[in-house]
């Protein structure tokens, strides 16, 4: 009778402490939630999509009205709360990753670009940005689209956070790989997305 009594009361006693908001609380910590990862994406097209006609260059000889050199509308969060300015390089990943577009000394508050962003050293949208000359298959400040008639190419966007507002040694004569080079040299975090066409 005595065993029966204390193997009832430690049945009951086993049973409580089951039921114990303490005892399930203690269990185990709640994970905490994941700090939000640097991403880039674009509403143009998908990661790893294909980059739709508007966004090719017009300097490949053809007469495709589809094609207008617009820069495709860019979007980034989750960047390192230390971001002073962002910067954005484009390069062909097929071809000897020849750099396409860089803007450079875009404010952090912003957190993207438009659509076709002015062909100008010093764009109207995001105000203070500066772009690189690009020497190629045409001559002009800022984007230039995929240029690959005959293959299709990948080409990466990469939205880079930097640990200064403005990139001093560069100006409107600066190289594209010059600019590349200060924008590595500053960066403090970075994001890709990849396009192809």
């Amino acid at each position: 009778m005595r065993s029966a009594r204390i193997a009832l009361f430690a049945l009951l006693v086993t049973g409580a402490v089951g039921l114990s908001p303490t005892a399930a609380s203690s269990a185990s910590p709640a994970p905490s939630a994941p700090r939000n990862a640097f991403t880039l994406s674009s509403s143009a097209f998908a990661d790893g999509g294909v980059i739709p006609k508007v966004h090719e260059c017009t300097s490949g000889g053809g007469s495709d009205p589809a094609k207008r050199n617009e820069s495709p509308p860019l979007t980034w969060s989750g960047a390192p709360t230390a971001a002073k300015s962002y910067a954005i390089v484009m390069r062909d990943l097929d071809n000897s990753n020849l750099i396409h577009w860089v803007i450079y000394d875009i404010p952090a508050t912003t957190t993207s670009l438009p659509q076709n962003v002015d062909h100008a050293y010093r764009p109207s949208v995001p105000a203070g940005a500066r772009q690189v000359y690009y020497r190629g298959s045409a001559s002009l400040y800022g984007y230039q689209g995929p240029c690959s008639p005959s293959t299709v190419n990948t080409y990466e966007f990469v939205v880079h956070a930097l640990n200064q507002a403005s990139l001093t040694n560069l100006n409107a004569n600066s190289s594209t790989r010059t600019a590349a080079r200060e924008i590595a040299a500053a960066t403090i975090g970075s994001a890709r997305i990849t396009g192809e066409s």
